[in-house]
């Protein structure tokens, strides 16, 4: 492959809204403000976010630049990796030529940190000077942290409580960054309050720990609440993703026949194919399947009703147009903790009724197997989030092999497993649920 410089990081997001506009798929459903049930207006938003993230909320723009300060950032960890991973190839026996787009070298070890440079960016620009969020495994909450360690914000964090005690160092991490860090659901908001009341051994739910960081951000003066999954503009921040592999893979002559992402709340996968969805839905490459790979312990695309909810468990964000469990679902404590959400993004979803996009779910198990087979290949620890994406990888490998065709996969590694030692570790002795 050839040599990439700094100069190969893209200078703009792509805005997939703009292409499902202009060659007639059609948009998403509005949000709804949560009491009048009306389209929410941009002042609605103002107390959570600053103006420029709530314009690119709604945007159909073609593409929306990257600041130069957020650009100049991105170059301590891109342009990512592409990597062919030939030695699993070698192992499946299969005629595929899989590639994989690796987001685990980034300082925080995952994508997330795509998102929190421009949020915390946006944030500091408009006068904020704090943040409040969610996390379910800690990849968000950890990222978040760096971009306001870097942006001089303060930041607290509500982490779902099953990870919190699954994965002690990514609170290390918080907290080297400076950022407060509670188990969730936590006394100290009135929410987190009520869900122990009601659910005293909980193993808690991003849908709680949201509302006990919207509430933490609207009752402190100065101080806004940031989101890593599920909104438009997390998804547009994220096509630097799919935007660099697009560029990679000409290096090596090749267009993916098939695309592959882990889908909890939708944004590794929207990086890793919105781009290429702008180019199938313009005629360009019409062959293409993009697939969300999701836990069977929270089947949101799979088994989920597609109707308005709110991406919370109170109550307290837009009604959302989406494929969800609940916003009162709380999954099995599964390793997977980012991919541990009741509902998906607007965006991921409308795709899917579209059947632009395919889901299929497996078991935690499973995707483990798989991991450690990438492991023993590629060298690389997943994260288990990224593992379940490995999973499907190896099914599709699998069927060309079947079918004696030859097809090319991309899929999106969008974290190591170096902190998710205890459950490979639980996988090993065999004592793993």
């Amino acid at each position: 492959m050839k040599k990439q410089d700094k100069q190969s990081i893209p200078k703009a997001y792509l805005n997939l809204p703009y292409y499902l506009n202009k060659y007639g798929v059609g948009l998403p459903d509005p949000a709804l403000h949560p009491k009048t049930r009306l389209p929410l207006k941009p002042e609605d938003l103002a107390p959570l976010f600053p103006m420029e993230l709530i314009r690119q909320e709604v945007s159909l723009e073609k593409e929306i630049q990257i600041p130069r300060e957020v650009r100049e950032l991105y170059k301590m960890y891109r342009p990512s990796p592409l990597i062919r991973a030939k030695r699993l190839e070698r192992a499946l026996k299969t005629p595929a030529h899989i590639y994989f787009k690796y987001e685990g070298a980034s300082p925080v070890g995952s994508h997330k940190l795509n998102t929190a440079l421009p949020q915390a960016y946006y944030n500091k620009k408009e006068g904020v000077t704090g943040l409040t969020t969610e996390t379910g495994a800690g990849q968000w909450g950890s990222a978040l942290a760096l971009a306001c360690k870097l942006f001089k914000l303060s930041c607290k964090v509500f982490m779902v409580r099953s990870s919190y005690e699954q994965k002690p160092y990514r609170k290390t991490i918080m907290h080297l960054y400076g950022a407060d860090v509670y188990a969730s659901p936590s006394q100290k908001t009135a929410a987190g309050r009520g869900f122990l009341k009601k659910y005293p051994n909980t193993n808690g739910s991003l849908g709680m720990a949201v509302s006990e960081a919207i509430e933490a951000a609207v009752t402190q003066k100065g101080v806004h609440y940031a989101l890593g999954s599920v909104l438009n503009h997390v998804m547009l921040h994220q096509t630097i993703i799919g935007q660099e592999a697009m560029e990679q893979m000409k290096n090596y002559g090749a267009y993916p026949d098939i695309v592959i992402g882990c889908c909890g709340g939708g944004s590794n996968l929207a990086g890793i194919a919105f781009p290429f969805i702008a180019n199938k839905v313009r005629g360009d490459k019409k062959r293409l399947r993009v697939i969300a790979v999701e836990p069977t312990a929270c089947p949101s695309l799979t088994k989920g009703e597609y109707r308005y909810d709110t991406g919370d468990t109170v109550g307290f964000t837009p009604l959302l147009k989406m494929y969800t469990m609940g916003n009162d679902f709380v999954p099995s404590p599964i390793h997977a903790g980012g991919l541990r959400y009741h509902g998906d993004s607007p965006l991921v979803c409308f795709l899917y009724h579209k059947n632009l996009i395919e889901a299929v779910a497996y078991k935690q198990q499973e995707v483990f197997e798989a991991a450690r087979l990438f492991v023993e290949t590629e060298g690389i620890i997943p994260a288990p989030e990224s593992a379940h994406a490995i999973k499907h990888v190896i099914v599709e490998a699998l069927q060309t092999k079947k079918e004696g065709k030859k097809k090319t996969i991309l899929f999106s590694l969008s974290g190591h497993g170096l902190l998710d030692l205890g459950a490979y570790e639980l996988f090993l002795e065999k004592t793993m649920k």
